[in-house]
């Protein structure tokens, strides 16, 4: 059957302190309501109808989404009027669920399990059990039948005795839900529109009301400041490690991974403490990382290894290299299979070709390195004159001295040598020697300077 998706993330979100709208604080590096909304659409919902209110430039700027259909929530009146925003786009005879948009590790199993369930009845609540309810609406049944939720407040003691509460999240009939949501009333202290209303109204209608719950509470768990944005941020990152080492991945220690994206993996992966990965990583077969690395949007090859401390972002690394340590390869650097890059070496849209290596103290941007060249350390492509930027080319077996500089636009040839502390700003020929320095000179019986008193 057909269904539609409400997310409701209007909120200012206040206790966050922010000028952030609530729903765009990350977890796992991604916006928590950009996580609900690439879970919804994981079930093929028709529609998703985001209700927006605080914010809406940057969310519509930060957010993406097949079908995402924008409701403008002007003013922040209640759930039910949040819902209410979104009424004219509902279809009579589709099924709609509603969502908020600050439960960000909602799984996609309990939303298929409460989608199964709506389909026995007509109309379906996410509920969870906890130890402490305190605060929270209970729910309360008669003949195995919801009938209604009871806010804290107005409960009896025995009322407060049930651990059964609402979510908030729900799934019912579209013309059912319209109906319900034009007969809300604001007659209340808060002047507001509240969506579990409703839950009262099928009830009085003789509708069958059933609920689903979570595999774990945390996953309705909402978020309302920094401190509850940090624990949903451990529990992430605790499930995306269990998930690593259940697909083989060794982890020195799992407390200390952070995946703010995704990490796709081969086999015989091993990682040490204080990984971050950003964005969209790939780590073929065999592949060792340090510790304290940090590897965004790129790839690394089978069997390389990265060292400690080193940076990789929007690199490709190819098979059987080495990173490292306190490396940093930036946007546009690749290493062909068996290249090597040691520490302090920096790379940006450079080339390395096949079992070249750069092992110490060296500078490589808009470069181009041929196979089996090797760069002394302190070798620097001097490729910004102020204004444009020029490209290096080094040939095939080519032997760069240390602590030279070759001024781009430069060609080194195939099998040349550039002599040590060289400032190269003309081609050399392919099998050539290039000594660019001035004369050493040597002065007898100098004498050092003397500190002044």
């Amino acid at each position: 059957m057909a269904f539609s998706v409400i997310i409701l993330a209007a909120g200012k979100g206040t206790r966050m302190k922010s000028s952030l709208p609530k729903v765009l604080h990350p977890i796992g590096g991604i916006p928590m309501v950009q996580r609900i909304i690439n879970t919804v659409q994981a079930l093929d919902a028709d529609n998703v109808h985001l209700v927006y209110g605080h914010g809406g430039d940057q969310l519509k700027e930060s957010l993406t989404g097949d079908s995402l259909n924008w409701c403008l929530q002007q003013e922040q009146l209640g759930t039910g009027h949040a819902v209410q925003q979104a009424a004219p786009e509902i279809k009579d005879e589709e099924d709609v669920l509603i969502l908020v948009g600050d439960a960000p590790l909602i799984e996609q199993q309990t939303l298929a399990r409460l989608k199964a369930v709506k389909s026995q009845c007509d109309l379906a609540l996410l509920t969870v059990e906890l130890d402490d309810p305190t605060g929270m609406g209970r729910i309360i049944r008669k003949d195995d039948n919801i009938t209604a939720i009871v806010e804290h407040k107005d409960a009896t003691d025995e009322q407060k005795r049930i651990n059964e509460i609402n979510t908030g999240m729900m799934m019912m009939n579209g013309a059912d839900l319209k109906r319900w949501l034009d007969a809300l009333s604001n007659d209340n202290s808060q002047g507001e529109y509240y969506l579990t209303d409703v839950i009262a109204m099928a009830a009085s209608e003789g509708k069958r009301i059933q609920a689903a719950q979570p595999d774990t509470p945390v996953e309705v768990e909402g978020i309302n400041n920094r401190v509850q944005l940090a624990r949903l941020e451990r529990e992430l990152q605790q499930r995306q490690a269990h998930e690593l080492m259940i697909q083989g991945v060794s982890l020195a220690d799992p407390a200390r991974i952070d995946v703010r994206g995704s990490l796709t993996t081969g086999q015989d992966v091993r990682i040490d403490i204080n990984l971050v990965a950003e964005g969209n990583v790939i780590l073929g077969n065999n592949v060792t990382i340090g510790p304290n690395c940090v590897l965004k949007n790129c790839e690394i090859g089978d069997n390389s290894v990265v060292e400690a401390n080193s940076i990789v972002e929007e690199a490709i690394v190819g098979t059987d290299c080495s990173v490292g340590p306190y490396a940093r390869l930036r946007p546009g650097a690749v290493m062909h299979a068996n290249a090597k890059v040691g520490n302090f070496v920096e790379m940006k849209k450079a080339v390395l070709g096949e079992g070249a290596k750069a092992n110490h103290l060296t500078y490589l941007g808009d470069a181009e390195v041929g196979k089996n060249a090797n760069i002394g350390a302190g070798t620097i492509t001097c490729n910004y004159d102020g204004a444009n930027k020029s490209k290096t080319f080094i040939g095939e077996q080519a032997f760069i001295g240390s602590n030279s500089s070759l001024v781009a636009p430069v060609n080194i040839g195939k099998n040349a040598t550039v002599g040590a502390g060289s400032t190269v700003t003309s081609d050399v020929d392919d099998d050539s020697l290039a000594v660019a320095r001035s004369k050493q000179r040597n002065i007898a019986n100098w004498s050092r300077p003397k500190k002044r008193t």
